[in-house]
């Protein structure tokens, strides 16, 4: 059986990153993470990361680099984060419970779903080095 792709995207405006709250199933319900989902059969990661969070948030993005290493969710499911700029589109929460944008210094108390925390060391590195040197608009 072939490796099932799972794409998350790292939305980050200013110093602070977006999260969404689970919204299921049961025993990830409330837990927080970066949002996301399956790459279809065909589908490049960026095409099928735009395409989840078109869905999910009613957002457009550009997908830019890999964040962090992939983390395994299980045999046959990989997961791989993203950071993503929007491009168009509004925030809303389609597909989870809550949007909730957090600074570097919220990171590590967030209930984060577990295969996210991974990515924890990454995030707090970028959102640091957009506080103290943020990017100009439109780069």
């Amino acid at each position: 059986m072939p490796n099932q792709i799972v794409v998350a995207g790292a939305l980050i405006a200013g110093s602070a990153l977006l999260v969404a709250q689970r919204e299921r199933p049961p025993e990830l319900a409330g837990l927080w993470e970066l949002p996301g989902g399956k790459v279809a059969p065909g589908e490049s990661d960026a095409a099928g990361l735009a395409r989840e969070l078109k869905e999910e948030l009613g957002v457009v993005v550009m997908v830019g680099d890999r964040l962090g290493d992939d983390v395994a969710l299980s045999p046959t499911m990989t997961l791989r984060a993203y950071r993503v700029t929007q491009t168009g589109g509004e925030l809303y929460p389609n597909d989870h419970r809550a949007l909730r944008w957090v600074t570097v210094d919220e990171l590590q108390s967030l209930p984060w779903v577990p295969a996210d925390r991974a990515w924890l060391g990454a995030l707090t590195d970028i959102l640091r080095r957009e506080t103290v040197f943020p990017q100009e608009k439109g780069e």
